[in-house]
């Protein structure tokens, strides 16, 4: 049988080809544990920079009491810190000889539904979502074979941390981890100046004042590690472990640290940095570290504001961490909260600068987030979902906007998180593409009315505005260009937001 030529060519070429080559494939990144290594990496990749919310939760021992503060594990013991309140209300509802790790076993969580929660949290529009894995108070949320107090072990007896994980990322949500444990170890043993019974903020770098008399002085092989009684290096070496734990178990994607970070000594922070940022690019995540104060080197870490943010647009990303209540970050009895529609606009203020919001949810020691939470979260959530193309897919237009509302200054720096704005406060995102404009106006404006927006116009970098619509509908808005002002033909208030209205300002180069 004959073959053909050119059959008998392509058959010789393909023998002669051998096996195929492999795709070659993008390193992972590795880095070692110092700063210079460390600030290689993606800082603010792109899926940070379109979630815009994430969500996480105080809840833990200090939930079960639901008095006052989640502070409550600290001022049950210090008398002159509060006189008249919390040690006195502890004395009185549990008893003098009532210590902090008896609440541990009334923290059964029996009304605990992780399914339920992933569901809330993105119902909210959250695009990330998790929970405090350890506060100051040393108990463990995830199980631990480092951390005898954990609640896997004791309490609940679940892994909190990992059943939320499995149910968040049915929704192809990102994890967050938050640590403030820090703060646990117990640095004034040695000091009797700073015990109960000292003055003024007695021993303010350790979370439990240290008193002979009682538990937090324990040196009991597993009390010792919720009071953190373990000398310094030892208690440097517990504190990596912890974190490392959770980073080898569960895989966040973020890993987020409260004030105090600065007691640890770097070799730690750097060795803890370099472990996530490899584990996490290992597994094709694109992993964030985020800090407060100056923890960590700004070229390595996100920045967090406490309960506050910027007061212009920065040429940075960062984050703030927000609270639902009006009070006590965790669950309290008569806990009050915020209304949806400050929450919303103070979070389209905080976009327009270029940060990322973390909004905490505080639920019942039982399990259960209590209907007022929930109205916000689906409040919130509503309005994400209806102006979604104006929250995600966007970023930092030339300037940030402006207003009359009266500034409120942070507790943490910055500006508060509980500013009244009105809709005469205006700010401004981009369209990720380039193609427009987002004017927010933090309010209903007055309807079939003129609405003149300053500062759009000589941002446009030699762009032209080519259309206007309201987001959320296909109302086309009339409009006039005049001068330096873009000048909007409001619709009918009927049709506009009353938390928050968005018009979306189509541009185009300039022909």
């Amino acid at each position: 049988m004959r073959i053909p030529y050119l059959a008998f060519l392509l058959l010789t070429l393909t023998a002669c080809a051998g096996p195929p080559e492999a795709e070659p494939q993008t390193p992972v990144p590795s880095f070692t544990a110092d700063w210079e290594s460390l600030a290689g990496i993606d800082r603010e990749p792109e899926w940070w920079k379109d979630a815009k919310l994430g969500i996480y939760v105080h809840w833990g021992p200090y939930s079960v009491p639901a008095y006052a503060t989640e502070w409550y594990p600290r001022l049950m013991y210090t008398p002159d810190d509060n006189p008249g309140s919390i040690y006195q209300h502890h004395r009185a509802t549990y008893g003098e000889d009532f210590e902090y790790h008896d609440f541990v076993p009334r923290f059964t969580a029996e009304k605990f539904d992780p399914a339920e929660w992933a569901r809330w949290f993105h119902r909210s529009g959250a695009r990330f979502a998790g929970l405090v894995a350890q506060h100051h108070d040393g108990f463990a949320m995830w199980d631990s074979e480092v951390n005898p107090w954990n609640a896997a072990d004791k309490g609940p007896r679940r892994d909190v941390l990992g059943q939320l994980y499995n149910e968040l990322r049915k929704y192809d949500m990102k994890t967050i981890a938050t640590f403030h444990h820090a703060r646990t170890r117990q640095r004034y043993a040695r000091d009797s100046t700073e015990w109960v019974g000292g003055s003024g903020d007695l021993g303010w770098n350790s979370h439990f004042p240290y008193d002979p008399d009682r538990a937090t002085s324990s040196t009991d092989p597993e009390l010792r590690y919720l009071y953190g009684n373990l000398e310094e290096e030892e208690f440097h070496d517990y504190w990596l472990a912890e974190v490392t734990e959770v980073v080898d178990q569960y895989h966040p994607d973020v890993i987020w640290f409260d004030s105090w970070l600065d007691l640890i000594p770097d070799t730690y922070k750097q060795r803890m940095v370099a472990h996530h940022f490899n584990t996490a690019t290992t597994h094709g995540q694109a992993p964030v570290v985020a800090y407060k104060q100056e923890d960590l080197p700004a070229d390595v870490g996100m920045l967090d504001i406490e309960q506050g943010g910027k007061t212009d647009i920065s040429e940075d990303y960062w984050l703030t961490d927000v609270t639902l209540s009006n009070h006590s970050w965790s669950y309290i009895d008569g806990q009050t909260y915020k209304d949806p529609a400050l929450v919303v606009r103070n979070m389209i203020d905080v976009w327009s600068k270029r940060g990322i919001v973390l909004l905490n949810v505080s639920p019942r020691p039982d399990g259960i987030i209590n209907a007022e939470q929930q109205i916000i979260l689906a409040t919130i959530g509503e309005w994400i979902e209806r102006h979604a193309e104006a929250v995600y897919p966007t970023r930092g237009f030339a300037t940030f906007g402006y207003g009359d509302a009266a500034f409120e200054k942070g507790e943490f720096g910055g500006q508060s998180a509980t500013m009244q704005y009105n809709n005469r406060d205006i700010r401004f995102t981009t369209a990720k593409d380039g193609s427009a404009v987002y004017v927010y106006v933090l309010g209903t404006p007055d309807g079939n009315s003129e609405l003149p927006i300053q500062a759009l116009v000589g941002g446009l970098d030699g762009k032209r505005v080519t259309g206007v619509r309201l987001v959320g509908t296909e109302t086309e808005v009339n409009y006039r260009v005049n001068g330096t002002e873009l000048i909007l033909r409001t619709p009918a208030a009927a049709e506009m937001d009353e938390i928050a209205t968005v018009f979306r300002v189509e541009v185009a180069e300039q022909p």
